[in-house]
């Protein structure tokens, strides 16, 4: 059944329904909402920016951008962010999409804590950040009518989300600290495990082994 929810038609298909699914089951409230609202505010961001993306692409890359938070589709050397990555790019794979589609959704899901890049690339790439900067920082959110945002809302709660997600962050990165550095996650575990060192860029060009 056709679902419309602040204007934006969710895709009525089998890969949606999937993608849907899975991420019901293998994510808490907190994730699934999230990845929710982040679809309806990335297409919803692509309207004022002009943009047309492929809306089945773009549900895929919102629902499955925090999956590598998980335990289940999580591991201990690569960014969460590649972990979601490869989680999308297995399931369209599996089912018969285009290469050059599933890379189009791995890269706006990898790139998806990485700012200012990714506006510059393909719309879904773009709306994925767009959608999850407005839902997590507020980027946009003063550029949206009210109205709208309250539906998408009224239908995917944000109760008590900020300090939620940044829980979600740790935990889903406490275990594979050097893989924050040089992205946002250092931030998080620097504020949340009294244990972490931040790697530095500096020291490790001065640090390397180059003898000058």
């Amino acid at each position: 059944m056709t679902e419309t929810i602040a204007g934006i038609t969710i895709p009525d298909t089998a890969l949606v329904r999937d993608a849907t699914e899975l991420v019901r089951e293998a994510t808490t409230d907190l994730i699934y909402h999230h990845s929710r609202r982040v679809f309806l505010f990335g297409a919803l961001q692509g309207q004022l920016r002009g943009l047309t993306p492929d809306l089945e692409l773009l549900y895929v890359g919102a629902m499955f951008h925090d999956l590598g938070l998980t335990t289940e589709y999580g591991s201990e050397t690569h960014r969460f962010e590649v972990d979601s990555a490869n989680a999308a790019r297995d399931f369209l794979l599996q089912r018969g999409i285009d290469t050059s589609l599933v890379d189009k959704v791995w890269l706006a899901i990898a790139l998806h804590t990485t700012p200012s890049i990714p506006e510059f690339l393909a719309p879904e790439v773009a709306l994925v950040t767009a959608g999850v900067e407005t839902d997590v920082l507020g980027i946009g959110y003063q550029h949206l009518d009210p109205s709208l945002i309250s539906s998408v809302t009224d239908a995917h709660p944000r109760p008590d989300f900020k300090r939620r997600i940044l829980e979600a962050f740790t935990h889903g990165n406490v275990h594979r600290p050097s893989t924050t550095f040089g992205n946002v996650n250092a931030d998080v575990l620097s504020h949340y495990d009294p244990s972490f060192v931040r790697e530095d860029f500096v020291e490790k060009i001065l640090g390397s082994d180059w003898p000058e």
